[in-house]
Order: C-alpha cells, then structure tokens, then sequence
C-alpha cells in the first residue's frame, strides 16, 4: 500500500530507494557540475541516504565542454579509488547534438550508458532543434546504438505529436526528477507530467549537478499514478 491519500512527496514514498539514477553530474571538474572531489563526496552520501543504489555519472561531451573519452575515464577511476560507499556507479557521457559528436559517431570512441552497452544518452538545444534530428538519431541506430534522449521535457520547440513520433520510431527517453519538481518552470513541469502519463520515458535520473537539488527532488508532491510510473523507471535498467 502507498502511505498516502491524494499526494505524497517523493521522499515519504520511499521512491528513490533501489533505484537507478541514469544521469548525473556528479563527476568533478570536466563541466558545469560538481567542481571537486569533496563535493563530489557530499552528493554521493546525499544521494546514498535516498537509497538509490546505482548511479549513471554523466558529464557533457560538447563543443563548450570537449571532454574525452581517456580523460574522463581516468578522472572516475580516480572518483572510484575514492569511494567506499553503498552506490555501485558506472561512466557514461551526456552527448550534445552538435558537429563534434558527428565526428564522435564516426569515431566510435564513445561511452555509452545501459549494462547492455548499446544506448547513447543524447541532447539537443532547449530552443532550437538541430538541423536534421531524425536522421541523426537514425544514424544513431545504424552504428548499433539505441538513442536515449535526455530531458526531453525541456526540448520547448517540441510538441506532443513530435514526442509521439519520436517513441513510435523507437527513441528512448529519460525523465528529469527535477523537472516533475518544477524546477525548471511551469512549462517543462507540464510536459514532465504528460510525458510520464502516456509512458513515453524509458528511465529516469536526477541530473544532478549539486547536493542541494535533492532536497528539491525529495520534496517533490506526486500522486498514486505519478508514483507507481516514476518508480517503475527508476527501476529500469537499460
């Protein structure tokens, strides 16, 4: 039985426990997240006292932020001598859509997110989308990978026939936790809420760029529906 009447905050139901967060930045000093080791210690036993059990570390792969795949996989080998908690956490990136990851596509030389190995966690523009979107996801797909879009809700140039679209031609997506919290605007709350009532996300993750987002996150209010979806993607392992 859910311990709760109409609504319940997100930590009440207990919700995060368990489960997997499949975006995070958490990893220090490579983009606008966490800055340093000590910070980066203080969000993991933040989110450790959630319960999340699994963690997704990953950091922007951008024109503004041109990390590599050595480089990052040394900083969380660094991340990990360091940490002797609870969370079993992985290395993926956050891909923008931009002319350096056609590059990196062509490459191979990516780090991809899911236990299988064969998803890509990709980003575009808030505002505008780039220039042939659906054939990029395609070409996604015919290096063998499975596109998982990230934060689709925040996309504003999209609709709900796009999203529609996206799902039927088989685009994953990934919930912000924050966005269902209205933290980025009334706006994006909506979509959230429509987007996890018609079961088009895959997996969910907090994007967490600081410890003080969860406080955010564990005060968020859902309903017995909004519950039972997001723990249903919070245990989902791709």
């Amino acid at each position: 039985m859910w311990p709760f009447t109409k609504k319940t905050t997100i930590a009440q139901s207990n919700l995060l426990a368990g489960g997997t967060d499949h975006h995070s930045h958490i990893l220090p000093a490579v983009d606008d997240g966490i800055a340093t080791i000590d910070e980066a210690m203080q969000a993991l036993q933040a989110l450790a006292a959630t319960g999340i059990k699994e963690l997704w570390l990953t950091p922007h792969i951008m024109e503004d932020y041109p990390n590599t795949r050595a480089a990052l996989q040394e900083n969380f080998a660094t991340l990990r001598s360091c940490y002797t908690g609870p969370i079993t956490m992985y290395l993926a990136a956050e891909y923008m859509i931009d002319n350096q990851f056609h590059e990196l596509l062509e490459s191979g030389n990516l780090l991809p997110i899911g236990n299988t190995g064969n998803h890509l966690l990709v980003e575009t523009s808030y505002f505008t989308p780039p220039m042939q979107l659906n054939a990029t996801l395609q070409r996604i797909k015919s290096k063998g990978y499975h596109p998982l879009l990230a934060h689709p809700e925040r996309y504003m140039y999209m609709d709900n026939s796009q999203y529609r679209t996206l799902h039927e031609n088989g685009v994953k997506m990934q919930l912000n936790i924050l966005s269902l919290a209205g933290a980025y605007g009334r706006a994006v709350q909506k979509k959230a809420v429509w987007l996890l009532k018609n079961n088009m996300y895959t997996v969910a993750g907090s994007d967490l760029h600081s410890s003080d987002a969860l406080e955010i996150i564990n005060a968020t209010p859902l309903d017995k529906e909004q519950c039972s979806a997001l723990q249903k993607l919070l245990h989902t392992n791709l």
